[in-house]
């Protein structure tokens, strides 16, 4: 209800209503409480008495004395200083005045008639008090009170007290907005959105709910070549343009990071996809980030909840237009994808292999097998590379691509790494006790590096099976030794000081500068497979940029191997190259550990010349 305004009086502590206020406000007072003036007012007449007055004149906020009917008894002097100063006249009630009338014109609606009734059941002892908060409209803006009242006498008296709570509802309202949203674009954070959604969904009769979701394409590089303040200053404008494009009924909202949900309501599929082009052509538009222009792509997944009275959740919604957008990225980027339920047994799927994957690390489902190396100078079988397999109780013999995408995806690259260094440590150190002398590499992650866990890792699995350091070969792809270039050097540094030799695996797949190659501490370069099996026809473009990579590893003190080797053809040039080491199908396939010493004792008997 609207009923008074007290916006010039300080706000009542809580402390304040404990002490001279609380025998009238805040209960009923006990007779023992009050003035023996007072004592004769509870039971006797009902005319208000000078030492009463005195009472409610002490209290800090404006406070009337009512009778049954609304007649003001007493008004105190905050009362009437606050009717002064806002001169509203339809706050002013004096003594004899109808404070239920009063509250009437400043807003008849439905809470204020629940208000009076309410006070008049206290009146009858009906209640033991009322308290209520409601605003009241004036000319200086909205202002809040709390109302309190309590009952007095028998003859059904009522001290009604009202503070001043505005800044203390500015306060909560500011503190729920900050709540909702995201502070830099002040769009709808991800719980309010789920809300949004959730009441949209929810709505009875309502037409089909579409989400987008959106990921900027093109973001953490901006961040990392800019900084944080363009990166901040870059979602703005993407939050600005997005709702610059989008209906006037349609929610935009941030997720967090560079990722933003679209609610787009009483829109189907074919009008969400128009909406989504709409939205990849906005963000299509360079960046002004400080003076430099900036071009960026959205990846878009599209979800719909057709109007039907099939329940859905935002949850499921949102979680569909995800797997949409990864969907538009795993094809290139830059592109928008629809939710089909194909997308959702996928992920289901994986989900399935994750939470198997987790247990069969510990419950050793997983097994290791051996690809042999070639010293293309001496032709003998120097090394091996511990390749993992999946040894599935249901699915039999797992090959890495089934799932590995899936360990990186859910953070088990590094614990089944951990697990290889460990069981091909193991082997190798077998291995040499039997008088086979041999040096095993280990594929590791990105991910592992980042870790800062590496050499601990390698120096627990290298002291817990006793093998020497010089028989271990690290290998890291390329492209991940990209990813973070320092962090990756810094470990394989302090490898190799160690007498753990570190490989560049991949090389010639990626994008890594010269001067990468140039500071990072390796003594072994991978040529990848796409250099050493060239196609039909391209043998010279092979074989010069082979003999380029070999040559720029020899100026900086690095070993070489061709990858992939598959014909007698390759080899021969591979070694006509200077290669230092091969593997391939051509030589041998990938084995078990118990298979390996059977292939070494054919592969010595035949002659030099039958692998070319």
């Amino acid at each position: 209800m609207s009923t008074v305004h007290l916006g010039t009086v300080p706000t009542e502590t809580d402390e304040d209503r404990s002490d001279l206020a609380g025998g009238l406000v805040g209960r009923r007072p006990e007779e023992h409480d009050l003035p023996l003036d007072v004592r004769r007012r509870v039971d006797g007449p009902a005319q208000p008495a000078v030492v009463v007055e005195a009472v409610l004149d002490a209290l800090p906020s404006p406070t009337l004395l009512i009778d049954a009917g609304g007649t003001v008894l007493l008004a105190n002097t905050a009362w009437e200083k606050v009717a002064d100063v806002l001169g509203d006249d339809r706050v002013r009630v004096g003594v004899d005045g109808d404070y239920f009338a009063m509250a009437r014109r400043l807003s008849g609606d439905d809470s204020t008639a629940t208000l009076i009734e309410e006070l008049r059941a206290l009146s009858r002892g009906e209640r033991p008090s009322v308290q209520a908060d409601y605003a009241l409209q004036l000319r200086g803006g909205t202002h809040w009170v709390h109302l309190q009242a309590s009952r007095v006498d028998q003859a059904g008296q009522v001290v009604v007290t009202h503070t001043d709570v505005t800044n203390r509802v500015a306060a909560e309202r500011a503190s729920h907005w900050r709540a909702r949203h995201d502070t830099l674009t002040e769009l709808p954070n991800r719980a309010h959105l789920h809300e949004l959604i959730d009441a949209e969904l929810q709505q009875h009769d309502r037409g089909p709910v579409s989400v987008l979701f959106l990921d900027v394409d093109g973001f953490k590089d901006v961040n990392d070549s800019l900084g944080h303040e363009a990166g901040d200053d870059l979602l703005r404008q993407i939050a600005q343009r997005l709702t610059g494009v989008t209906r006037v009924g349609d929610t935009v909202g941030r997720l967090g990071g560079d990722e933003f949900v679209v609610l787009c309501r009483d829109c189907d599929s074919t009008g969400a996809e128009a909406l989504a082009d709409r939205c990849r052509a906005s963000i299509d538009r360079p960046f002004d980030l400080g003076g430099r222009l900036v071009r960026l792509g959205v990846s878009i997944g599209i979800a719909t909840a057709p109007d039907s009275p099939t329940r859905v959740r935002s949850t499921d919604l949102v979680r569909d237009a995800d797997l949409a957008m990864y969907a538009a990225k795993a094809a290139g980027r830059n592109r928008v994808r629809l939710f089909t339920a194909d997308l959702r047994a996928a992920a289901q799927h994986k989900a399935t292999v994750a939470a198997e994957l987790r247990d069969a690390v510990d419950d050793g489902q997983l097994v290791l097998h051996y690809q042999p190396v070639l010293h293309l100078a001496s032709g003998r079988c120097t090394g091996v590379e511990a390749l993992v397999r999946w040894q599935h109780p249901r699915r039999g013999l797992l090959a890495p691509a089934d799932f590995l995408p899936t360990a990186l995806q859910h953070d088990l690259m590094t614990p089944i790494a951990r697990w290889v260094l460990g069981a091909a440590t193991r082997q190798t150190a077998a291995w040499a006790a039997a008088g086979l002398h041999l040096v095993t590499s280990v594929n590791i992650s990105a991910n592992h590096v980042a870790t800062g866990t590496l050499v601990a890792d390698v120096h627990e699995a290298l002291q817990a099976s006793g093998l020497p350091p010089e028989q271990l070969v690290v290998e890291l792809a390329e492209r991940s030794v990209a990813e973070d270039v320092d962090r990756a050097a810094a470990q394989f540094a302090e490898l190799r000081r160690s007498g753990v030799e570190v490989s560049i695996d991949d090389f010639g797949s990626g994008f890594s500068s010269l001067g990468q190659l140039v500071a990072m501490p390796t003594g072994l370069l991978k040529i990848d497979r796409s250099l050493v099996a060239y196609p039909q026809g391209r043998r010279s473009q092979a074989a010069a940029a082979i003999a380029a990579v070999v040559a720029l590893a020899r100026a900086c003190g690095v070993r070489t191997q061709a990858e992939g080797v598959e014909t007698a053809e390759q080899l021969a040039l591979a070694t006509e190259l200077g290669c230092t080491f091969a593997q391939g199908y051509h030589l041998a396939r990938p084995m078990p550990a118990e298979d390996l010493t059977g292939w070494l004792a054919g592969y010595a008997a035949q002659p030099a010349t039958a692998l070319f």
